[in-house]
């Protein structure tokens, strides 16, 4: 395990060892088709039930962005994204018998920019990660992008607050559209409490859900989270899939004309 996040970059069918802390690219093709993104969000429980393969060919069919949480990078998984057709880049958060795992961004082509984010949780050591990303829209603009994988066993919430401060330090700089999205592991009310004031300055909304069988902790708090500014949300919903401990979210957004 690096102390430096580094990503693994999926790009013409060629998987790169983890090297970069960030990848950038001259990239001109729009993210969206006709001004309409359609986005999957889902922590994939690092492909560890049969069924992951079917669903993620079906939950991905026509979606131009997939925003994955505890993806194993194994050899089902690369070529799952070969054979499919995407590029992507995985912030590497730790690996489990020399696979790499963390958070996974694809796309049908390739962003203008993506970095590479990690926190290690004070009690487990266990390295959560998140990705900063860029891409090109139709009208001219520049969305900017965020799949995280929040901190979970803490004591108390400073940690959590530590890791989407930072992330919020980085979109604070980018004056165009946004989403942020991901596993937060918001299961109790200060942590809950503590993501949205840490957005707040962001001026983001919060995506609901119909319908909206979301991931709850026993407290009754959902895990998984979408929240944009500068798009027109057209449609979103978190339906039941087994093929994960998660269900997955899908979300429409229509870019805004200029």
């Amino acid at each position: 395990m690096s102390d430096e996040p580094l990503l693994t970059n999926i790009n013409h069918q060629t998987i790169s060892p983890p090297h970069l802390h960030c990848f950038r690219s001259e990239g001109d093709v729009a993210l969206d088709v006709d001004g309409q993104i359609d986005m999957l969000v889902w922590n994939i429980y690092k492909q560890n039930r049969d069924q992951w393969q079917q669903a993620l060919t079906t939950l991905s069919r026509g979606k131009q962005l997939l925003l994955l949480q505890e993806a194993s990078m194994t050899q089902d998984m690369k070529q799952w994204i070969i054979d499919s057709g995407w590029y992507g880049n995985q912030a590497n958060a730790f690996k489990a018998f020399d696979t790499p795992a963390g958070v996974l961004n694809l796309s049908k082509d390739t962003p203008l920019l993506a970095c590479a984010y990690m926190k290690t949780e004070p009690w487990l050591r266990l390295p959560k990660s998140a990705i900063y990303a860029r891409y090109p829209l139709s009208n001219g603009e520049t969305l900017a992008v965020v799949n995280v994988h929040a901190v979970n066993f803490t004591l108390g919430v400073k940690a959590y607050r530590q890791q989407l401060h930072e992330l919020e330090v980085e979109l604070s700089q980018h004056q165009g559209p946004i989403v942020i999205a991901g596993d937060f592991n918001s299961w109790s009310e200060k942590r809950l409490t503590a993501l949205r004031q840490a957005l707040l300055p962001l001026k983001l909304q919060e995506v609901s859900y119909a319908p909206d069988e979301r991931k709850r902790f026993i407290t009754g708090y959902p895990l998984d989270h979408v929240f944009f500014r500068g798009l027109t949300l057209k449609s979103a919903e978190a339906p039941i899939n087994d093929a994960s401990d998660h269900n997955p979210l899908v979300v429409r957004f229509q870019v805004k004309a200029k």
